[in-house]
């Protein structure tokens, strides 16, 4: 059964993120981490992970890092072996690959998926204009937090606690790594929206 993104979200496509950080202030600290999961339906009319894109990412020049913040994530900013791209490379690549799943759905607008989007939209916004990039494929404001629809489906707004009651495995020791949150963002998203399939047209 074929279904069409472009009518599924109002003309949005989805596309889950997440961003892994030196920090919580999005002006001061680096961006570390970024991965990108793209969506599509299978065979069945299911919606499901399509493609994952991740970068480590360049601190930019004038960057803080928060002690807390890179131990509790696990991540050395400056280990030698990152092979880290420059924040301006990374939006390009990544804005690059949105357009062309958003344009083979037919969307006209990507639209960010995250697990309490505000955090990572700061960021993402801060990289957009530290890069005076004037055009990029997601909503300026739009977006869909899997926090709201656990709670709603699952009545918990913990990522963690969300994947139990949703039956995804899930490993803490494997968390905060931007793929790895990514990833399972995704999955617990998919599964939320399959569950309202009698929606789609």
């Amino acid at each position: 059964m074929s279904k069409d993104m472009s009518k599924r979200f109002r003309g949005f496509y989805p596309v889950v993120i997440d961003i892994e950080t030196a920090g919580f202030d999005y002006k001061k600290n680096a961006v570390l981490e970024l991965a990108a999961v793209t969506l599509t339906y299978d065979e069945n009319g299911l919606l499901i992970p399509e493609t994952t894109y991740a970068y480590h990412v360049e601190p930019f020049a004038s960057a803080t890092f928060d002690a807390d913040a890179l131990k509790f994530t696990g991540i050395d900013p400056h280990h030698p072996f990152r092979f880290a791209k420059s924040e301006h490379d990374v939006l390009h690549d990544l804005f690059k690959h949105v357009n062309e799943h958003k344009k083979a759905h037919r969307c006209n607008r990507a639209v960010m998926v995250a697990h309490n989007p505000t955090f990572d939209m700061g960021f993402l916004q801060a990289m957009i204009t530290r890069c005076e990039i004037k055009k990029y494929p997601f909503h300026a404001f739009t977006t869909f937090d899997t926090a709201t629809l656990s709670a709603a489906a699952y009545g918990q707004t913990v990522l963690a606690k969300a994947m139990e009651k949703a039956s995804i495995p899930f490993d803490a020791k494997e968390a905060h790594s931007a793929i790895y949150d990514a990833e399972k963002t995704a999955e617990l998203f998919c599964k939320i929206i399959n569950q309202f399939s009698q929606l789609e047209t």
